[in-house]
């Protein structure tokens, strides 16, 4: 995986341990490009101490149904690795960050008690690193069919030029990552063991939405 400057190819190439930032709703997947507007104080030193290391930042959600304790809420155990690609200071103390995904990771362990942010020992999802999902294996026509779908029954445009310009990983991330679900949605397709099942997972949910908002999804499908 070769993101902005660097390389991760294998274990070794990545820390031990991370920074991590709970965000819900939020969905990073490996290849994709996540817009961040920072204002929070502790989130402010946990950027600053990333740029200043390896540039890499955690992204997850805190745990669906767990509350807890107190400023540190239970968190999902499993996220996705994003690197700092681009980065700039607003006037009003505030940081525009975008996040490049790296790969899936799974948290293991919370260390670094002292910061004002929470740092995880983590396990990397090698696959991610390696490249080896199956790209053909995607039903792109199901998927652009229920895409197309979603569009129009919403009155929404795309750039159909650069959706079949894409790539299916690139479509299948950028879709998911795009898609105006919640954080149980986001999770699930998170943690999706391969493309194919993200892509076949993003389907179903968005079949099932087209159903509950607009009536026999069969019927807006055809």
């Amino acid at each position: 995986m070769h993101v902005g400057n660097a390389r991760y190819v294998k274990r070794e190439d990545l820390p031990e341990a991370v920074p991590v930032f709970p965000l819900s709703g939020a969905l990073l997947l490996p290849g994709g490009q996540l817009p961040l507007n920072i204002f929070e104080p502790r989130y402010l030193a946990m950027f600053d101490a990333a740029l200043a290391g390896d540039r890499l930042i955690g992204m997850i959600q805190p745990a669906l149904g767990e509350a807890g304790e107190g400023t540190r809420p239970a968190l999902s155990t499993v996220g996705c690795l994003g690197r700092i690609t681009s980065f700039a200071e607003t006037g009003d103390g505030r940081y525009i960050v975008s996040l490049s995904g790296v790969c899936r990771f799974r948290a293991v362990e919370e260390v670094g008690e002292g910061h004002p942010f929470r740092t995880f020992r983590f396990m990397p999802f090698m696959t991610d690193l390696s490249g080896d999902d199956d790209e053909l294996a995607v039903d792109r026509e199901a998927l652009l069919r229920v895409f197309r779908a979603y569009l129009d029954a919403n009155k929404l445009e795309a750039d159909w030029d650069s959706v079949e310009r894409a790539g299916n990983l690139t479509l299948v991330n950028s879709l998911s990552m795009m898609s105006p679900f919640g954080p149980a949605e986001k999770q699930a397709l998170l943690e999706a063991p391969d493309l194919k099942t993200r892509a076949e997972t993003l389907i179903a949910i968005t079949e099932i939405h087209l159903a509950r908002d607009f009536g026999d999804s069969d019927t807006i499908l055809q």
